[in-house]
């Protein structure tokens, strides 16, 4: 049995992901072969614990909860009414971790992903201490649950506040919360980090939660991400969390755009997820 757990993104499989979706997607997962199931909160209004409760304890799936950042879920927003709703949905999703069991609430949570602006660097101070502030306050509220925050950094090209593990540690310290932490993702590493082992090194013990998949979204193994090294670097701080394969599909209009996803990247999502964990599992034993 692999030291690690391996997980399926609901990404790959539907969006927005709903109650009616879930048996019929637990039940693959688990046929598939994988441990976790990663449920992306797009609609709060159309997924419900019970659901993935009966569908986890019918699979023996456990439950990864992430969340989905558009414009109006965006912590450091200039206007505190834009922040007030980013807050609440984290709490949402805070709470629906609580009910199903997820250790953390994940995601790209300081800003709206696909907000990319040139800023003064004083506009930019301000982004971050809002940002801040806000993962302060949520840090609270997780912890008092027993819940941890992995915040994502994102690529260039997705977000303008929060693009390398070096800028993480420096929100972090701001919020000086430590059950707020990150979810690494192979993808946006493979892009913005010098080298990824150096970087999950650097991050230590802040990493909470891991995501993978090639330098093109595409099949973990198909592609040029450096995976000898990426698994050195997580067995040398320890990290014995889950692995979730995530990509997305470009019929997803709003993520296709946010995420810049022109076209298929591969032949299908059942064969990214198959081919995926099953390379997960030779490199991964």
């Amino acid at each position: 049995m692999s030291r690690y757990r391996f997980g399926i993104s609901s990404f790959l499989l539907a969006s927005p992901f709903r109650d009616d979706d879930v048996d019929e997607q637990f039940t693959y997962a688990r046929e598939a072969g994988f441990d976790v199931f990663e449920v992306c909160v797009e609609d709060p209004a159309v997924l419900s614990a019970d659901a993935l409760n009966r569908a986890a304890s019918r699979t023996g799936l456990e439950v990864s909860v992430c969340g989905a950042f558009g414009p109006d879920r965006d912590i450091s927003h200039e206007d505190a009414a834009v922040r007030r709703l980013g807050i609440e949905y984290v709490e949402l999703c805070i709470d629906l971790a609580v009910e199903v069991g997820s250790p953390h609430v994940a995601g790209p949570m300081y800003s709206a992903t696909g907000k990319a602006r040139m800023l003064a660097p004083a506009e930019r101070r301000q982004q971050r201490e809002w940002a801040a502030e806000s993962l302060r306050e949520l840090g609270d509220y997780a912890g008092e649950r027993g819940v941890l925050l992995a915040v994502e950094p994102l690529n260039r090209f997705e977000t303008d506040l929060v693009n390398t593990v070096e800028q993480g540690l420096e929100l972090f310290a701001l919020a000086g919360r430590e059950n707020v932490g990150f979810m690494l993702d192979t993808f946006h590493m493979n892009i913005e980090e010098k080298h990824l082992g150096d970087a999950i090194r650097t991050a230590g013990d802040k990493v909470f939660h891991f995501q993978v998949s090639e330098n093109d979204r595409g099949t973990p193994g198909s592609g040029h991400v450096p995976w000898g090294e990426t698994w050195q670097a997580l067995d040398d701080i320890g990290y014995r969390g889950s692995i979730v394969i995530e990509s997305f599909l470009p019929t997803v209009v709003e993520i296709a755009r946010a995420v810049s996803l022109w076209r298929e990247i591969e032949v299908s999502m059942d064969a990214l997820a198959r081919d995926g964990l099953a390379f997960l599992q030779r490199e991964l034993p």
